[in-house]
């Protein structure tokens, strides 16, 4: 069974390209769903996060998320040091899910930083969603009602598009102006070739 990566800059349509694949029978694993997740059930990532950040980083609901992204925003350093955290947790977590799959020919992992987390190392495989910035920026302050700046900001944190069309073997381009199942097909066509 193969393993394929599958990224994109925030507001690239990524969520929906994983929807194309789950319905073509190719199962999804979501890693920002799984660190969201984790932060509020995995014992040694929550006591990892309050030596690093303060027991007033947790409060009775959970992880608090705006106090969180108030830390990192703009803080490299602390931004480096929770996904220094999580990340190894995701992998392991990740690489269990898969072995419930022997029988596909190949799974997806779903992660918005694929190349900077160095997961991509591990795949067979990465798809790249591509979406230009203006696109990506209203999609975003439309979609989570934050404003021009916050969604600014997010994208100067991640790779730029060139960067990870580079680095991906596949680009999906999702503009608007570009049906996207015909190119999800052809990589899946393409994938399936590999699979021993």
């Amino acid at each position: 069974m193969l393993k394929v990566g599958l990224t994109g800059g925030i507001g690239s349509g990524k969520s929906l390209v994983s929807e194309v694949f789950k319905r073509i029978g190719i199962p999804v694993f979501n890693a920002d769903q799984e660190s969201k997740s984790i932060v509020n059930t995995d014992e040694e990532v929550i006591r990892s996060l309050k030596e690093e950040f303060g027991n007033s980083i947790y409060n009775h609901d959970g992880i608090d998320r705006k106090k969180l992204a108030a830390i990192i925003f703009n803080n490299q350093d602390a931004l480096l040091k929770v996904n220094q955290i999580i990340h190894p947790k995701v992998r392991v977590y990740f690489f269990d899910w898969t072995k419930s799959f022997d029988n596909k020919p190949y799974v997806i992992e779903e992660a918005a930083i694929l190349f900077e987390s160095k997961a991509n190392i591990e795949m067979d495989f990465t798809i790249n969603v591509h979406a230009d910035e203006l696109v990506r920026v209203k999609r975003v302050i439309e979609r989570d009602k934050v404003s021009q700046e916050i969604v600014e900001s997010r994208i100067s944190n991640q790779l730029t598009n060139e960067e990870r069309i580079t680095l991906a073997d596949f680009t999906i381009h999702n503009n608007g102006d570009e049906m996207i199942l015909p190119q999800i097909l052809k990589i899946h066509s393409e994938i399936l070739k590999s699979v021993k």
